[in-house]
């Protein structure tokens, strides 16, 4: 489901823009994430696949890694990750995997992505060890 940005959006979103612009400096992919729990901040990620030659290394798996870290578990109940591109479907894969409730999207990736392409993981309904899918609201169209 898309739905309107919430308010506390610009801010998350202004930061990922800051991060993926500090990503590709490095010679990375311009993407930036954040894991937002209960109004705090637990996890940024920047895309880093090149420097770590490890395809995974896209910011959104980046963040969601170190959240998990931080909190000492496999799943993300309640959190929202924000991203200033639209998560692939690796990082869909493992948005889903993670249990996240929420996806803020600065800009649709619509070849590629997880929710705007024709391989729509992060709203897929029928499978069912994932639970329901998070609400996803997009900045740009």
């Amino acid at each position: 489901m898309n739905v309107p940005l919430a308010p506390d959006s610009g801010y998350y979103l202004q930061r990922c823009r800051e991060l993926g612009a500090a990503a590709a400096r490095q010679g990375e992919s311009a993407v930036g994430a954040l894991i937002v729990m209960d109004g705090v901040v637990i996890a940024e990620g920047q895309e880093s696949s090149r420097r770590a030659q490890d395809i995974t290394c896209h910011a959104e798996v980046v963040a969601i890694r170190a959240a998990c870290l931080a909190r000492h578990q496999p799943k993300l109940p309640g959190a929202t990750l924000y991203t200033n591109h639209e998560p692939c479907i690796l990082c869909a894969y493992v948005i889903r995997h993670t249990g996240l409730a929420r996806v803020v999207i600065g800009k649709l990736v619509p070849y590629i992505g997880g929710f705007s392409s024709a391989y729509p993981l992060l709203t897929a309904a029928d499978i069912p060890i994932w639970g329901p899918p998070p609400l996803i609201e997009v900045a740009e169209q």
